[in-house]
């Protein structure tokens, strides 16, 4: 029987409100027909004009999970793990060829022709007046992915933790990707099983951190 037949899936708010940060995995695997599961809930995230301008690469090999950790300051998480999910974001991304996006878009009848031929002028335009900012609403769109990744992993009964801790050069140099000033490494997520209990750090009250209209009108619930 498959790992995936075995879990009952959670609903959504139920993996947000149980999920937590884990730092210490088991070394079980993942079947691969789960990890396939978690790639596609993974990549049906949303992203600016649909250009989906993430690069998600899967580390699993003992060698190139012991380079990442020593990327990311040896942290043990990353040997620990079966899998990091390392999500890079690609600022050219809307250059180039989104055929694939607009064919299945038309096949679908989510977008019609005009629609399609409306972005194709206007992806690469907007993309080119974004400036500076491209590789901001890259990393955006891959962080979005990534949130997408924790919470259908703690559904399918698996443990995540995002981590910031890391040296973007290093990183790159582990994934193959040092020579391309387009890419940056927005996030990396380890997937495992955890071997450490969820336990609550509590939150701040509503009204230190959110506000209705403006800042200065905390909501109080």
């Amino acid at each position: 029987m498959s790992t995936i037949t075995q879990i009952q899936p959670l609903d959504v708010p139920s993996a947000i409100v149980q999920r937590r940060s884990i730092k210490t995995f088991k070394t079980d695997p993942i079947a691969p027909e789960l990890l396939k599961q978690l790639v596609d809930l993974t990549v049906a995230a949303p992203s600016s004009f649909n250009i989906q301008d993430w690069r998600i690469i899967l580390v699993q090999d003992e060698a190139q999970k012991a380079a990442l950790s020593a990327a990311s300051w040896n942290q043990k998480q990353i040997i620990e793990a079966p899998v990091t999910f390392v999500f890079a974001a690609d600022s050219s991304v809307g250059e180039g060829d989104l055929t694939p996006v607009f064919e299945t878009a038309l096949a679908t009848g989510a977008w019609n022709e005009g629609t399609v031929n409306y972005f194709k002028n206007a992806i690469p335009q907007f993309q080119a007046g974004l400036g500076d900012k491209r590789r901001e609403y890259a990393i955006k769109d891959a962080i979005i992915a990534a949130t997408h990744l924790v919470l259908a992993a703690e559904s399918l009964g698996l443990s995540t933790c995002f981590m910031n801790g890391w040296i973007e050069d290093q990183v790159k140099e582990v994934i193959g990707a040092a020579d391309n000033p387009d890419l940056a490494i927005a996030v990396l997520v380890p997937v495992g099983y955890a071997a450490e209990p969820r336990l609550n750090p509590g939150r701040l009250p509503l009204s230190n951190n959110v506000s209705v209209d403006r800042i200065d009108n905390p909501y109080v619930g």
